[in-house]
This record gives structure tokens, C-alpha cells and sequence, in this order.
């Protein structure tokens, strides 16, 4: 992938269009909700969830030795992930620029299912909702509205520190599990061929 590259560990989705049809295509590995990537991904990616890739990075980057392309919506959970799979020793690693978003954008095409809401929008409607709800009722119940405040400072937080502990929280509940297949040692299994193949 040595052309190609843009600087800070991205490339950009015209790039990765055409590494893909290259003899040495990267692994694609989309660090979305099993939901996310149901409703829509990458032909030939893997769904590898940022909180799994985090408890098995190790596991993981020990087979991948092609280069690796991190997805996610917009590029903040593949961030992440890519902080993570170098603390485990992976060097060649990169981000997609703009995500799943920037490769839609860029008019390429994408495997569709089951439509789900992403995880980004979830938090934004709960957010909300607990700051609407809970400014309103506070005309009956006193010092409600301090709930408003820990929101707008847990937001406030999550883009200062680049993490959202309620997308966490999310990213657990059935809804975006629901459909999931992946797990540690079945992703390792998809991993091994590929990695053993190109040796």
C-alpha cells in the first residue's frame, strides 16, 4: 500500500478502491456494531467491534501481517481501534478517511441489510432526550436539571478524550448485538488463512 497512503495513518476511499483489486489487497476490518455492519459494509471486510479488537488486540495483530485498513462510520472508533493494534506491535495499519460515510460518498458500492440506526445517532437521540426530559421535569423535582449538566459534560469529555462512554454503553445493549456472529476465536480462524496464504 506504499503509493497510496496519505499522511497520519489514513487512506482516503479512492485509494482503497484500488488497492482492493490489487495483487496484495488489505484486510478491511470494520470496528462498527455487528447492527452497523449489518445494515451496511464493505464488500469482503470483517466485522471486528472496537471492544472486542481491544480485549483480543494482541491475539489478532499476531494474524495480520497484510496491510490493514480500520473502518468505522466516520473514523473515530477506527482511531481507536488503530491505537490499540499498534500498542499490540502492528505497524501496518490505516485508517479510512471519512469512514464508511467517505466510501458512500466516494460512489462506491456497499453490501446492504437489515437498515438499523448507527451507533452515533443513538447517542445523540438518548443524549438528547435525557437533557429535554430532564430540564423539563425539574420544574417538579429540584436540582434535576444538574442531570442536563452531567450529560453536557459527558459530551463535552467524549469529544476532548475522542471516546464515548455511552456509545460503549450502547454498543452493548441486543439491538447492536443482534445478528452478531463474531467472536475472538472465529475471527482469528477468518484471520489465519489469509495471513498464512500470503507467507
Amino acid at each position: 500500500m506504499e503509493p497510496h497512503l496519505m499522511p497520519h495513518a489514513t487512506i482516503d476511499a479512492a485509494a482503497l478502491h484500488d488497492q482492493l483489486s490489487s495483487t496484495n489487497p488489505p484486510h478491511l476490518i470494520d470496528v462498527r456494531t455487528p447492527a452497523e455492519f449489518e445494515t451496511q459494509h464493505i464488500s469482503g471486510a470483517y466485522n471486528v467491534p472496537l471492544d472486542l479488537l481491544r480485549e483480543h488486540r494482541e491475539d489478532i495483530a499476531s494474524h495480520l501481517d497484510q496491510p490493514v485498513v480500520l473502518i468505522c462510520r466516520s473514523g473515530q472508533r477506527a482511531a481507536q481501534a488503530e491505537e490499540s493494534l499498534r500498542k499490540a506491535g502492528l505497524t501496518n495499519v490505516w485508517i479510512l478517511d471519512g469512514g464508511i460515510s467517505g466510501w458512500q460518498a466516494g460512489g462506491f458500492a456497499l453490501n446492504r441489510g437489515r437498515q438499523r440506526w448507527e451507533l452515533e445517532r443513538q447517542v445523540r437521540l438518548i443524549a438528547g432526550m435525557i437533557v429535554a426530559l430532564s430540564v423539563l421535569a425539574s420544574a417538579f423535582i429540584p436540582y434535576l436539571e444538574w442531570v442536563a449538566f452531567a450529560i453536557g459534560t459527558g459530551l463535552t469529555i467524549a469529544a476532548l478524550t475522542n471516546t464515548c462512554a455511552m456509545g460503549m454503553l450502547l454498543a452493548r445493549l441486543p439491538y447492536n448485538r443482534a445478528g452478531a456472529t463474531c467472536d475472538a476465536k472465529g475471527i482469528v480462524n477468518q484471520l489465519a488463512p489469509a495471513s498464512q496464504t500470503s507467507r
